[in-house]
């Protein structure tokens, strides 16, 4: 399953945030990929797209961040599964 992970960043900071991933990495737990990220132009919020079978793997992930950063997880598909699922109602 896809998952956008919104990440907030505490006070505003990235600077906690990419010390640690600096230190330590992402430190993602096995089953949990990462698939890219994006980051707005002031640095307060990354937008990620990560895969795993288990949503309880991810949760471990964040919580190892939690203390850093504020997260918002969205399930997701791809476009075209989405068109698949709505196109016999159309």
């Amino acid at each position: 399953m896809l998952y956008v992970v919104i990440e907030n960043y505490r006070n505003g900071d990235p600077l906690p945030v990419y010390r640690r991933l600096r230190d330590r990495g992402r430190m993602m737990p096995e089953g949990v990929e990462y698939r890219g990220s994006w980051v707005t132009t002031d640095l307060g919020r990354c937008y990620q797209v990560m895969e795993c079978e288990e949503r309880a793997r991810l949760d471990a992930w964040t919580a190892a961040w939690s203390d850093l950063v504020d997260f918002e997880i969205v399930p997701v598909v791809a476009s075209a599964e989405a068109r698949a699922a709505v196109e016999p109602r159309l």
